[in-house]
């Protein structure tokens, strides 16, 4: 008597001191006897094995990437009106013009736009393109911030404000930690020597040209394609 009620409540008594019931789907699924049985031990591993779900990094917010790109419009226009300026005015001493100087990258040792935003393989053509199979876009707006970090240092003598300013407010916006520090301006000590005015003018223009692929980065960020 007391062992025909204990195997007729064994099903009910989960946590009573039986085995208790299994709670997952594939125990679930196990304990059923339909179907062939010699597919159940496999279809019950391969339920057992499946990997839990794994959530994705959340993009970046798209308010910021959208300040990102107007960041990198008033830099370029900084970078094209400080150029103009050097030589409208003769400031170096020497008409600072693309075809006339070396731009120098100094940012190929490090993490740069053009390795975090682009394709390695251009394929058919010569310009890099972006890759969107393996785009990973906080790799590039990290890329886009050395940049930014490695100009700043370079400029920080240069005696135009206003592209110090721009660079600054576009680091500030590319920077998600609050605890982040970016420098702010220097007055600019001046340029005396040749040589030193001839690399300002190869840097100038080199960050001109890396403002350009930024803003082009950032169009792509904010356009529909960058989602697909």
């Amino acid at each position: 008597m007391e062992q025909r009620s204990g195997s007729a409540g064994s099903a009910g008594s989960a946590g009573s001191g039986g085995q208790a019931a299994p709670r997952s789907a594939a125990g679930r699924l196990c304990r059923q006897r339909p179907g062939p049985r010699a597919l159940l031990p496999v279809l019950c591993l391969a339920l057992a094995l499946l990997p839990p779900a794994r959530a994705l990094p959340p993009p970046p917010p798209r308010h910021r990437l959208a300040e990102g790109l107007s960041r990198s419009r008033e830099m370029l226009e900084a970078a094209n009106a400080s150029l103009h300026r050097l030589k409208e005015l003769n400031t170096l001493g020497f008409e600072c013009i693309l075809e006339e100087i070396d731009p120098e990258d100094i940012t190929k040792n490090q993490i740069n736009t053009i390795k975090a935003c682009t394709s390695e393989d251009p394929g058919a053509g010569n310009c890099p393109v972006l890759g969107r199979s393996t785009f990973d876009t906080s790799k590039c707006l990290q890329g886009i911030y050395e940049d930014l970090n490695a100009y700043r240092a370079e400029l920080k003598d240069f005696n135009d404000q206003k592209v110090l300013a721009t660079i600054d407010e576009m680091m500030k916006t590319l920077k998600t930690s609050s605890s982040s520090t970016v420098p702010q301006p220097s007055a600019g000590a001046g340029l005396t020597s040749f040589k030193a005015r001839m690399r300002l003018c190869s840097i100038l223009h080199a960050f001109r040209i890396r403002t350009v692929t930024i803003n082009r980065v950032m169009n792509y960020l904010n356009s529909p394609e960058s989602s697909l």
